[in-house]
């Protein structure tokens, strides 16, 4: 489940190796800086792996642990595959790679799934303590220490003019993605992290257990069912017509983020823009009118299924 990584080594875990004379001669395609206080860098790869070296520590920058053990990163990372692909980069870096310090973890899976990307992205609300951006090819929940993404991996894949798997061709590949990249020692209440921990069954078990965690948390939008035979009393024909209003706008977030909008450039109050918010959010949430998408049934059993097969 793991794909990019950060590591660092410093020169305090490797005491008596002069770093800039020995690791980069174990790498490829290097490049050389020279800044004007004398420090030098030098960056090179191990295979798709990037490598940094300085005098004072040797880092892994943000590279794909899986693409670089298994070949591409439509695969998934497993525990042991985890442990044998830090062990290998030990051996390769003549470094003890299992001390490293841990500065990025992402938690990641693919799943082949029978609509296009944005059906699901439709169905995909707010996420409390996140800001939502939907891109082109991407879905985005952020905030200061992670980010949530879904997005086609086939289509970036293609962008990037690299080789699709048989297996994925001409299919839709949502891939569901969990990026730590700062504060990890606080996001993870630890003294250390460290790269072995990554393969130790707590840790890892954990970190699965969060990627589901906030997939459920997230807000999952309902179909709309315009049904006028159903209605009965006022409410329901309120409610009705604004389900209706909804479905014609582009559903329920394209509506919310209308509002927002007229909020931001002054055409409504902060009342005005709350009382409307909750108007649509309380019609969107009629049991009456709206049923639990097929399509985040078909997504909610993919990902619990990814994470009872890794845990």
């Amino acid at each position: 489940m793991f794909d990019n990584i950060g590591l660092n080594v410093p020169c305090e875990e490797v005491a008596g190796v002069d770093l800039l004379a020995e690791i980069p001669a174990r790498l490829s395609r290097q490049s050389e800086t020279t800044f004007y206080n004398g420090n030098t860098v030098i960056t090179g790869f191990l295979g798709v792996m990037k490598i940094r070296v300085t005098s004072q520590a040797v880092k892994v920058v943000e590279s794909s642990l899986c693409k670089w053990y298994l070949g591409d990163n439509f695969q998934a990372l497993s525990r042991g595959d985890t442990k044998r692909a830090i062990e290998k980069l030990s051996d390769l870096l003549h470094l003890p790679m299992d001390r490293a310090a841990v500065t990025r973890i992402d938690v990641a899976q693919n799943f082949i799934m029978r609509h296009e990307k944005d059906v699901y992205f439709n169905h995909l609300g707010s996420l409390q303590y996140y800001q939502r951006l939907q891109q082109n090819n991407g879905l985005y929940y952020s905030n200061d220490c992670k980010t949530l993404l879904f997005y086609e991996k086939v289509h970036e894949q293609t962008d990037k003019g690299q080789a699709i798997p048989e297996l994925y061709r001409a299919k839709t590949c949502l891939r569901y993605e969990q990026r730590y990249k700062k504060r990890l020692l606080q996001t993870f209440n630890l003294p250390e992290l460290r790269a072995a921990m990554l393969y130790e069954p707590k840790f890892y078990c954990g970190l699965i257990d969060r990627w589901r965690g906030e997939y459920e948390k997230i807000k999952k939008l309902n179909d709309i069912q315009i049904n006028y035979s159903m209605i009965k009393t006022k409410k329901d024909q309120a409610n009705q017509a604004i389900l209706f209003y909804v479905k014609q706008r582009g559903g329920e977030m394209a509506v919310l983020n209308e509002i927002r909008e007229a909020y931001k450039t002054g055409d409504l109050t902060k009342k005005q823009a709350h009382d409307l918010r909750q108007q649509i959010e309380e019609a969107c949430k009629c049991e009456q009118f709206t049923s639990t998408s097929e399509v985040i049934q078909e997504l909610d059993k993919k990902v619990k299924e990814a994470a009872r097969f890794y845990l």
